[in-house]
């Protein structure tokens, strides 16, 4: 009977270390925070507007950025949270994008905090680059 104790709570502890591991990501999972320190503006045309599914559940909005110097996949937010703002995208806009530089499976991408094309403005992020579309980005406007 001892025994099978052991067994029974080696087998907890472990499914819990594993759910712990899950939850943290591993390499190449999960993406990076918003990062104040890696904000650039970059200036291009859109090569492609794609949709990815999101972790949550929701549909979110990707674009490919041709810029001078490369091309660039922009995590720009919720597909549904841009059609709420009435805002759109599609191959060949010129845009410039406020954003945090970031490395996402060993390639450099940037998570959008405002868009700007044709004088129209989408924001995506307050200063502090929380998400508008969040509880704590609603909360603190």
């Amino acid at each position: 009977m001892k025994r099978s104790s052991i067994i029974f709570i080696t087998a907890i502890l472990a499914i819990v270390f594993a759910s712990f591991a899950f939850a943290q990501g591993g390499p190449g999972q999960g993406m990076p925070n918003y990062d104040l320190r890696t904000e650039a503006t970059v200036q291009g045309t859109i090569e492609d507007v794609q949709q990815h599914a999101g972790k949550h559940g929701w549909m979110g909005t990707h674009i490919i950025l041709k810029t001078s110097a490369e091309s660039l996949e922009v995590h720009v937010g919720p597909s549904s949270y841009i059609a709420e703002k009435q805002f759109s995208f599609a191959k060949g806009d010129s845009l410039s994008i406020v954003g945090s530089r970031v490395t996402i499976d060993g390639k450099p991408a940037l998570i959008a905090r405002e868009i700007t094309k044709g004088g129209k403005v989408l924001t995506l992020r307050n200063a502090s680059g929380i998400p508008l579309w969040s509880r704590g980005g609603r909360a603190s406007n």
